[in-house]
Order: C-alpha cells, then sequence, then structure tokens
C-alpha cells in the first residue's frame, strides 16, 4: 500500500490550532466572568464595556512601586528622548 499526501499529519499545524483553542476558550471564560461580575454590579454600559475589554489586564503587586526600574519601556518604538540621544 502507498501512503498518501492526505494520510500524512502535520504535528505542528495541529499544536498550533490547539494552542489557539486554547487561548480562545480562555478569553471567552475570563471575559464572560466579567459580564458576569458587572452585571452583579449594576453598572452602566459603558463600565460594564470597559471591565470587559479590561478583562485581561492583572492587578499589581505589593512588589510593582512607583519609581522601580521599568523591565520594558512604555514605547520601544519611539525614538529615545533627546537628553539620551546626546549623552555621549
Amino acid at each position: 500500500m502507498a501512503s498518501s499526501q492526505r494520510d500524512v499529519i502535520d504535528f505542528s499545524a495541529l499544536e498550533k490550532e490547539l494552542q489557539g483553542a486554547i487561548e480562545s476558550e480562555r478569553r471567552y471564560r475570563r471575559e464572560n466572568d466579567a459580564k458576569l461580575r458587572a452585571v452583579n454590579q449594576r453598572v452602566s454600559y459603558d463600565q460594564f464595556r470597559n471591565l470587559v475589554l479590561s478583562s485581561h489586564l492583572k492587578p499589581l503587586d505589593k512588589n510593582d512601586k512607583d519609581g522601580a526600574p521599568r523591565k520594558q519601556p512604555w514605547n520601544p518604538v519611539a525614538p529615545p528622548h533627546k537628553d539620551q540621544q546626546h549623552s555621549s
């Protein structure tokens, strides 16, 4: 028997599809939980929408302090500040 091209399983594509489905399910559950919390709080539509849109955000830890060194710049695409360009 000769194996055809259809019988070959592309495991990397299958894994990508699985990871996409898992992330989609997590997003659905996170947003649905936010919707249920917002309904229980009896908020306006704008507040409801903002709560759902911000459901992916996580609260700050006690170790997160203002003035602490940042691990990532706010906008890595923006050109450096003028003072930083001429500081050689």
